[in-house]
């Protein structure tokens, strides 16, 4: 009995003599209306008298010769004697436990759970095998089956009932509803040998659980939750203002406002930004235990969702601790076709039926409306963090041995929008990249810090877009002077937000419209995906590309959902968004003359709505400008046509686009190629790729013949005629 006091052994050993004497008395009455004779040869298969008048540590009367209708007068006086003898040993033990203030943990179970004293003893027939073996001997004889180790329901009311009455108030402490299987203190099973068992034939386990507790553990439901610490808290401890002060507000005013009326409370805010936190030190300012329950690893157990609910409270009533519910944001706000709306419905109910304080962590808002029953219902927002308090979060994460310089703190302030728990994950991202990349000085850079919060958001991101690979730089493109500075003033607008936003105020004059939007028109081929992957790697961000057959659905609704998943993920660490044909989404609205017109109109809104609000950088690229949504063009920063290229930006196209290593034959005629062959800049690329790949396998340098038959594969792809006037002198290598 590790863990009790000694008067909680001394308590548990008198109300076990106590149950010794209902077995007692139950054996001698088997034993007056019996006339069986056991067989030595069956030893093994049944429990002697012997053997129980040994566990009981008495000699009782065996195979009375007539059939007794009760006990004769002397045994049950004696009985009777020894029984008050006992109870009024318990009854002074608890007198004294009342005076010295140490907790009987049955007692204490009663009064949480509102249990009568049939209940009490009731728990106590099924504690006694978890502390004596004999006791599964002793009720495996008084129900005549070596098998039968665990009380049935029958054996609890012959023990316990001396009239028909008595037995019928143990049997109602057994119907739906009542507080033993309400609260799974006892469960009820059937005997694996019948079928469709009467109540009084199943037989009682007592809870794992409550076992441990009424034996003096402390060890909380494995089931169900990650951890209890009453001192638990985030590593960084600052909170906004805001949320910080009304935590104060409640938990100052708790007694006289919620004491009898425990509140559901609601946190909502983006990951890292302090709800645990929040919830962890409101469970500190109450004096409570801090019990973490999450929803997706209870999906593991086979636990109806009511049922968890009601296994969380009562360990909150065990504990007197305060119950967080994590990742509920599904459940909360599943609709009437989802899966989990019943779940959701059952969830609710038992959350207006709890008398503990429960707190629900969520990314969104939630509101239960009349769900609760009139049960106080707290709310609070952890609003995102603004410049100044990520620059501040950065320098606390780093002014250990690896700080980082004013200059850079502005930079990662301003370009992830990070909460203060996702810095955290990211500096200790950052030290494994350390590790792995120089063990030996173990030096931090500020591109370790970079990479590890771009990682950040993208676990979920990845699922509705292709992240590029960055492989171009600014000596890559060729554009006209106007669109190379316009591009170059794209980078600038994002380099300098943490300046114009931050030290000079404008964070707090803008609602909407921080991040930016440019679009990218002109013919396919002319350098608009190459310009935003020179954009992002020039910035340092991650560029997706949006995969629009994963976004667009044909279900209604579920293309706006998808679409916020995009720009939720995003969010955080400012990845550029890359929609490519977006004339697919951003397309203009139409006159309404069906349901279908109605909800691609909605779909449009709703998409100009939310790339508003993107407080990162998105990039719309379209082969034909004017099919985009005139709403939309004038919510537009940076617009560039990339036109199709002249003769003289063909031949710096040419120039640039062969690597370094590729072995090239002196017979080329670039500028020939530059004058004779319009096209664009990604038909001179898809040339030149054929032509190398011809020449390797010729095991030869590439060469004009080489170029001459990639261009005739590329001319035959576009449907375009191959004349003589095009290649000229070179018009018979299109025949090879």
């Amino acid at each position: 009995m590790e863990g009790m006091s000694g008067l909680s052994v001394e308590y548990t050993l008198a109300w076990l003599a106590r149950l010794d004497l209902w077995i007692r008395r139950e054996v001698m009455r088997l034993r007056l209306g019996s006339t069986t004779q056991t067989d030595e040869d069956y030893r093994g298969l049944y429990i002697s008298d012997e053997e129980v008048d040994g566990l009981l540590n008495v000699q009782l009367p065996t195979n009375a010769v007539t059939n007794l209708a009760k006990l004769p007068d002397e045994v049950e006086k004696s009985l009777e004697q020894a029984g008050m003898a006992v109870d009024l040993r318990i009854a002074k033990l608890e007198e004294q436990a009342r005076l010295s203030g140490q907790e009987l943990r049955i007692n204490r179970l009663v009064d949480l759970f509102g249990l009568s004293e049939i209940e009490r003893q009731v728990l106590l027939i099924c504690l006694a095998p978890e502390l004596d073996l004999k006791y599964e001997r002793l009720y495996a004889y008084l129900q005549d089956d070596v098998t039968k180790k665990r009380p049935t329901l029958d054996l609890v009311m012959r023990l316990l009932c001396p009239t028909l009455e008595a037995r019928l108030d143990v049997r109602r402490a057994f119907e739906p509803g009542a507080a033993l299987l309400e609260w799974e203190l006892v469960s009820l099973h059937d005997d694996p040998g019948a079928r469709r068992p009467s109540l009084p034939a199943r037989y009682l386990k007592l809870d794992d659980r409550i076992a441990h507790y009424l034996l003096g553990s402390n060890q909380i439901d494995g089931r169900l939750f990650e951890f209890v610490d009453p001192q638990a808290g985030a590593a960084w401890s600052d909170m906004a203002a805001e949320v910080e002060q009304r935590l104060l507000q409640w938990s100052s005013a708790w007694d006289r406002t919620w004491k009898d009326i425990s509140p559901v409370i609601l946190f909502h805010g983006r990951y890292g930004s302090g709800r645990h936190a929040a919830a962890s030190s409101l469970a500190r300012a109450l004096g409570k235990p801090y019990l973490m329950l999450s929803m997706a690893n209870l999906s593991l157990n086979d636990l109806r969702v009511d049922q968890i609910v009601r296994l969380a409270e009562r360990e909150a009533l065990l504990t007197g601790g305060l119950v967080c519910w994590d990742q509920v944001d599904d459940l909360l706000h599943s609709d009437g076709e989802s899966e989990l709306f019943r779940e959701r419905k059952a969830f609710i109910n038992s959350l207006a039926k709890g008398r503990t304080i429960v707190v629900l962590l969520t990314t969104k808002a939630w509101e239960p409306a009349r769900d609760l029953h009139g049960r106080p219902f707290l709310q609070l927002e952890f609003p995102a963090t603004n410049y100044a308090a990520r620059k501040a979060a950065w320098a606390a994460q780093l002014n250990g041995s690896n700080p980082l310089s004013d200059e850079e703190l502005d930079t990662l302030a301003g370009r992830f929008r990070l909460t203060p728990g996702q810095i955290q994950d990211a500096v200790g991202r950052a030290l494994t990249l350390m590790w792995a990349r120089d063990p030996a000085t173990g030096t931090l850079q500020i591109s370790d810090i970079e990479a590890a919060s771009r990682n950040q958001a993208q676990h979920r991101l990845g699922m509705l877009a292709r992240k590029l690979n960055l492989r171009y730089t600014w000596n890559d493109i060729v554009l006209p002077r106007q669109q190379l500075a316009t591009l170059h003033l794209i980078c600038t607008t994002v380099r300098q937000r943490p300046t114009v936003y931050g030290d000079w105020g404008f964070d707090h004059k803008l609602s909407l419209g921080k991040g930016m939007i440019a679009l990218f028109s002109g013919p396919s081929g002319t350098g608009k995906t190459m310009a935003a992957e020179i954009i992002a790697n020039d910035l340092g961000l991650d560029l997706y590309k949006i995969n629009l057959s994963a976004v667009v659905s044909k279900y209604i609704g579920e293309t706006e959902k998808n679409l916020e998943r995009i720009f939720s993920e995003a969010q955080d660490t400012d990845a550029i968004l890359f929609f490519d044909e977006a004339d697919a989404l951003f397309g203009k609205r139409s006159e309404v003359k069906d349901a279908h017109d109605r909800y691609a109109n909605i779909e449009t809104a709703y998409l100009l709505q939310r790339t508003e609000e993107y407080n990162g950088l998105v990039i719309l690229a379209s082969n034909i400008k004017k099919n985009m949504d005139e709403a939309f063009v004038r919510r537009i920063h940076f617009m560039l046509d990339f036109p199709f290229p002249e003769e003289p930006e063909r031949l710096e196209i040419w120039r640039r686009t062969f690597p370094a290593l590729a072995p090239l034959a002196n017979d080329i005629d670039l500028p020939f190629l530059a004058r004779k062959l319009k096209i664009t800049g990604g038909n001179i690329r898809n040339i030149i790729l054929i032509a190398a790949f011809i020449a390797a396998e010729e095991h030869e340098s590439i060469g004009m013949r080489h170029l001459v038959r990639g261009a005739s594969y590329e001319f035959q792809k576009m449907g375009k005629m191959i004349v003589e006037g095009d290649f000229e002198g070179y018009i018979e290598h299109t025949r090879t």
